[in-house]
This record gives C-alpha cells, sequence and structure tokens, in this order.
C-alpha cells in the first residue's frame, strides 16, 4: 500500500479525503452496480479493490473507501495532470458560477478561445478546430469530413490500432474482440501491416481512399510506437494520392509521449490531429479534431453538417487553457519522468528476464509485456492490492500499461517501480 503525501501540483490529501472515504459504503455501490450497471464489472472492481472503492482523488493518488491511497499510473490515460489539478478545478468553478451550459444559439466565448489556444499549442499550422466530448467523437467527425471532403469512401487504418467502440470508430479498430455479434460497420477499412512501408500504394492502386488514420503510439496495442520511416512512406503516398492524414493522439499526445503532437514533431504532412483523455485536465470530458482548412471544408460549408449538443460544452472548454499552461510548464519534468522510468523498467526486464519478455513505448506511455495473459492478468491485481493501478491492454493481453501522470514525483515514481518489483516477484512464484 502506498501513501501520497503531496503532489507537484501542490497540494496535500488531507482530511476531506479521509472523510469521503469513511462515508463510501463499497456494499452498497457493489449492490447498485449488481443490479443496475453490470454483474461482471462489480466483480472486477471488487478483485481491484479488493473490495473497496474509489472514493476521492488528488494528484496521483487515489484514496479508497476503506481509507487506504493508492498510486494511479492508469486511468487510461486521462489523469495526465493527474487528479482534481487545482488550476483546472478552479477554472471550471469559475465556470459553473457563471455559465456553466451554452445557449447552442449564441456564440460562446469559452468554446472559441480554447479553439484558439489549442491551435496555437500545436504550432498553429492546423487552425481548424472540431471539440466533442471523447475520443470517439474526434474519430468520427474526422473520418465524416475527410470522406465528404474527398467525395471519396474508403478509409485506412493500421493493424492493432484502436479507435474507439462507436460503429463508425470500431470499424477502424482492428482487433474483432469488439465487433462480436455485430454484422459490420458502416466505413470502409482496410487495415496495414505496420511493417510494410508500400502497404498504402498498393491499397491506392486498387482504388481511391478518403484517409489514412494511425496512431503514431498504439495505446491499446501495448504501447507500440509506428515505425517512423513506415509512417513518413505511408504519408508521402497519402499526400500524392489525395488523402487526408489523420493522427490519432487521443492518448498519446498532448505531452504523453513528449511533444504535444508526436506527428507534427516527427514532420508528418497531416491533415488532422485528433486529441481526447487529457484534454480536459483529467476533470470534465473534452476532445477535439484539430485539422486543416481543406479537411474542415465541409463544415464550413455547412456548420450544422455535424453538430452535438454538448460539443464545446462552456465547463470542459474552461478546463483547456490552464491544463495546456500545466502541461507546457511541466514539459521539462515530463522528460526528467521519462528518462526515470525508462532506466527502471529496464533494470525490472533484466531482474526479472523469465516474466518479462519486453518493454515497450515512448515517453509516459509504457507496457511491461509478460510472458502469458494469465501471468498478466494476476499481475494486474497483485499490483492493486500492493497499491499500484495500471491499465490491462485487450487488445493484448500479455500487456500492463503504465501512464503515469506528469506531475508525478520522482519519489511517487520510485515507490510504483518498487511495487512493480514486488509484483513480479509474486507472480513469477505462481
Amino acid at each position: 500500500m502506498t501513501t501520497v503525501a503531496a503532489t507537484s501540483a501542490g497540494t496535500t490529501e488531507g482530511d476531506a479525503a479521509a472523510t469521503d472515504a469513511a462515508t463510501t459504503d463499497a456494499a452498497e455501490v457493489f449492490d447498485q452496480l449488481r443490479r443496475h450497471l453490470s454483474a461482471k464489472l462489480a466483480l472486477t472492481g471488487s478483485f481491484a479493490g479488493r473490495g473497496a472503492v474509489e472514493a476521492a482523488a488528488e494528484g496521483a493518488g487515489v484514496t479508497l473507501s476503506d481509507g487506504r491511497r493508492v498510486l494511479d499510473f492508469g486511468s487510461y490515460a486521462v489523469t495526465l495532470l493527474g487528479h482534481r489539478h487545482p488550476e483546472v478545478v478552479a477554472a471550471v468553478h469559475r465556470q459553473l458560477d457563471t455559465m456553466p451550459t451554452a445557449t447552442r444559439s449564441l456564440a460562446n466565448p469559452v468554446a472559441a478561445r480554447a479553439a484558439g489556444l489549442l491551435a496555437a499549442h500545436l504550432g498553429g499550422t492546423l487552425p481548424k478546430v472540431h471539440f466533442g466530448l471523447n475520443g470517439s467523437d474526434a474519430v468520427e467527425v474526422a473520418v465524416k469530413l475527410a470522406r465528404l471532403a474527398t467525395g471519396r469512401d474508403k478509409v485506412l487504418a493500421v493493424r492493432g490500432g484502436f479507435h474507439g467502440k462507436s460503429l463508425g470508430a470500431l470499424a477502424l479498430t482492428h482487433s474483432p474482440l469488439y465487433r462480436v455479434g455485430l454484422r459490420g460497420c458502416a466505413v470502409e477499412v482496410a487495415h496495414l501491416d505496420p511493417d510494410d512501408p508500400q502497404a498504402f500504394a498498393r491499397e491506392a492502386a486498387a482504388g481511391p481512399v478518403a484517409a489514412l488514420v494511425f496512431e503514431p503510439v498504439q495505446g491499446e496495442n501495448g504501447a507500440v510506437p509506428l515505425p517512423p520511416d513506415v509512417l513518413r512512406s505511408w504519408c508521402a503516398a497519402a499526400v500524392a494520392h489525395g488523402a487526408m492524414v489523420i493522427a490519432d493522439e487521443i492518448q498519446c499526445g498532448l505531452g504523453r509521449c513528449g511533444p504535444p503532437s508526436v506527428a507534427l514533431a516527427e514532420g508528418l504532412p497531416v491533415d488532422g490531429v485528433l486529441l481526447g483523455k487529457p484534454l480536459g485536465g483529467g476533470v470534465v470530458p473534452l476532445s477535439a479534431l484539430v485539422c486543416s482548412e481543406r479537411l474542415y471544408a465541409p463544415l464550413d460549408a455547412d456548420p450544422f453538417l455535424h453538430s452535438a449538443t454538448f460539443g464545446g460544452h462552456p465547463l470542459s472548454c474552461a478546463a483547456l487553457p490552464p491544463a495546456l499552461a500545466v502541461m507546457e510548464r511541466q514539459a521539462g519534468h515530463g522528460l526528467a519522468l521519462t528518462a526515470l522510468l525508462a532506466d527502471g523498467l529496464d533494470a525490472l526486464r533484466a531482474r526479472h528476464p523469465a516474466t518479462v519478455r519486453e518493454v515497450r513505448g515512448r515517453g509516459l506511455l509504457r507496457g511491461l509485456d509478460l510472458d502469458t495473459p494469465a501471468r498478466a492478468g494476476a499481475m494486474v491485481l497483485e499490483l492493486s492490492a500492493l497499491g499500484l493501478l495500471v491499465s490491462p491492454c485487450l487488445g493484448r493481453p500479455t500487456t500492463i500499461r503504465l501512464l503515469p501522470p506528469l506531475v508525478t514525483t520522482e519519489a511517487e515514481l520510485a515507490e510504483g517501480l518498487g511495487i512493480l518489483d514486488a509484483a513480479l516477484t509474486a507472480v513469477a512464484g505462481r
């Protein structure tokens, strides 16, 4: 079990978190889960928390209903700034006290300012922004616009990629695991071999392509960086073919893997970058497509072509300016954490060669690949019991995903690595 005394955001977990934890009835929570949501969710949650539920959180720490505090290196990349970063919370509070929702008839200054800041944060080469609430929202609008802007239907994605579970985004997601029982999806998609530089050219020769969509670092597939030379070859072929190039950085962007955009930092000629997860500062849901005039052209012609009641919601957009500011300010600390994390994971692989097959990833998105799916599953539970939350990879069940927040202290990172070491020792003996 870990004790989180303070975070780099300058806050301390105190009496309020302890009070919240003490008043949370875990048995009632699990009963409600079983009755109204999912019995399997209740079961997995009970195993993960050893009968306790999450009750409060701050920084890299989560307080459970039984009073324990655990480190959160999971949360599927949402908490890049940790939990309840004070600058983000304060901005959302201010918006809540003035105008928490939008009329949808009048122009909203909060969304307008957020769009300008986000375009500038990515360097200004992609001037247009469309806001959603989650990653699938961003994927759906990007594919829809690419097909309309080009007048073509076919979209190329990548083997191992994950782009969401709504029907359109699901067509791009590679694993058939998420399509069991479904007869098909509305988008015509082919998946490219990530080791084949000529794959796009061959698909384009067979017929017109609307867009190429890829994750520079595949998250759900076990923190797999795609080969830069392959991406350059694909992108060059896409530009020559007149297809849109869209980088899905919903998990790997905004500093998680170093730069605000991995694709732009690599000099790839992208028409759109998809962002989400930590975009709302880990406090509110927010996603975005940041794109070129060419990709955005159908929405320029008809702004109601694609809309959502809560797209550009003021509470979510209010979180964006302080979130981006903290990401920029913490960039140097992120580089230092990255070096420590890489060294620590390499040392663990050397200490446990029979259990750890490979360490993958970039920046603060890492995958620890174990010898069997059963061992990886046992590892997730062992880590939780010892005080470290991680994210499993459904698409690659041998891999444990590590996503430490950008505000993690060096002491917390060392503690997390120590827990990993202890858990590897424990599961190796089973």
